[in-house]
This record gives structure tokens, C-alpha cells and sequence, in this order.
């Protein structure tokens, strides 16, 4: 179909009510995973102002905990650097998330698309290329997802943060598995066939080699470029 005949994808409140629905089963990982972030916040010293603001403003569960493990009383510009490129390498798999939903997002309003896709997660990217598949234009269903996340992402540091110590290690008891265990449930109706068993099957194997010989995050971003680069090579199959 010719790009310009293609039917552009538009906002409508209906799209988030439908977005925010679909958000439900992620609730209680959100929750969990919220709430750890506030007890390892409250355990670094920081207040709980101090907490929900970054929250509130960074809005990257895994980056936001990453980085408490380099947090300083006294920081040096060494330390500084140090913890952006922490951040940056955890969420460089934006880019390619984001790289993904352009064809999608392309000609909506700059005034409702720079805040959406600020709110952009791990969960609701997956929420919407699942509604994509099916042929929704909607864009509305990223947004509100987004939304909802946000307010459940920053209400639940309260819990965790009033809680402190009494989680002192969320792995101990396997809270940090709730969200990878969510995504993995969520990906089953993305599967097109067996032109995925290739990239996603270089995109594991890649990341758990890189997990096991480097140390830090370097697999996230390894494997994802993996997997989008053997796509990319891989010969297109017509399934008309």
C-alpha cells in the first residue's frame, strides 16, 4: 500500500480508556517492582520527596535501580559520568523501541507525541505492538497505557520506601522476576511464526553470552541490536 494512501493513525479518549484496560495484568509487577525502587531509596538515604520525584521524572524502573548502585553521598565528575552511561546503556533499547513505532506515530500532533512517548515503557510498547498486530491505528492505547503506569509507577514508592529495610533484598524472595516474567507472557501473541524463531533466537543466545563474559548491562543492548540486525538481514516473506 502506498505510504501516502496508508490510514494515519489519530489520539481518541476511547484508545486510552482501552490502553489503561490492557495495563491491568502489569499492575502488580508494577507495584512490586515500584516499591522495591522505594526501599532501595530510602536504604541510599534519599527522602521520599526525593524518591517519587524521580519517579516521577525519570520514569525507568530498571535504570532508576541500576543507578542506586553507584549512588554517592559526595559525587565527583567521574561518578557523574559513570552513572550516565549506566543509565544510557540500560535504556538504549529505546532507541529501537522507539525506531519501531515511528511508521505508527508518524504525523501526529507534536503536542500529544513528545509527552506519550516520554510515558513509553518496556510494558506498554509491548501492549501496543500487540494491538498494532491486530490492526488497531489508535494511538491512543500507548498513551493511556502510559499514563496509568505513570501514576501506579510513582504511587508505588510509598509502600517501599515506608517499608525500608524490611525488604532488604527484593532477590532474596525473587520480586525482581515478577516484570521479566510479565513481558515473557506478554511477547506469546507477538509471535508471527517461525521467521522469529531466528532473530529472537540470536537475540537470547547474544544476550546471555554477553551476560555471562561482561559485567554490567551490556547485554540488554546487545542483544537487542542483535536481534533487530539479523531481522533486518533476513529475507521478507510475503504472507499475502
Amino acid at each position: 500500500m502506498d505510504a501516502e494512501a496508508a490510514p494515519r493513525p489519530f489520539v481518541s479518549r476511547d484508545g486510552m480508556m482501552l490502553g489503561a484496560r490492557l495495563t491491568v495484568p502489569f499492575i502488580p509487577g508494577l507495584v512490586i517492582y515500584g516499591s522495591a525502587f522505594g526501599t532501595a531509596a530510602a536504604q541510599k538515604g534519599l527522602t521520599l520527596s526525593e524518591s517519587m520525584l524521580s519517579s516521577a521524572i525519570v520514569f525507568a524502573g530498571a535504570a532508576q535501580l541500576v543507578s542506586l548502585e553507584l549512588w554517592r553521598d559526595n559525587w565527583t565528575f567521574a561518578s557523574i559520568l559513570a552513572i550516565t552511561l549506566l543509565v544510557m546503556t540500560v535504556n538504549a533499547r529505546m532507541l529501537l523501541m522507539g525506531a519501531s513505532l515511528q511508521p505508527w506515530l508518524h504525523g501526529i500532533d507534536g503536542r500529544v507525541l513528545w509527552p506519550g512517548i516520554h510515558l513509553m515503557t518496556d510494558a506498554n510498547w509491548i501492549i501496543a505492538e500487540r494491538y498494532r498486530s491486530d490492526g488497531g491505528r489508535d494511538a491512543g492505547v500507548l498513551f493511556g497505557s502510559g499514563v496509568l503506569q505513570w501514576i501506579i509507577w510513582v504511587l508505588a514508592v510509598i509502600p517501599g520506601y515506608m517499608a525500608g529495610s524490611l525488604v532488604e533484598e527484593p532477590r532474596r524472595y525473587g520480586l525482581d522476576l515478577v516484570m521479566p516474567i510479565i513481558f515473557a507472557g506478554m511477547l506469546v501473541p507477538i509471535w508471527k511464526g517461525k521467521q522469529d524463531l531466528v532473530p529472537w533466537g540470536v537475540a537470547g543466545a547474544v544476550a546471555l553470552t554477553t551476560s555471562a563474559l561482561v559485567p554490567g548491562y551490556a547485554f540488554i543492548v546487545a542483544g537487542a541490536l542483535s536481534g533487530a540486525l539479523t531481522a533486518a538481514l533476513l529475507p521478507v516473506r510475503d504472507h499475502g
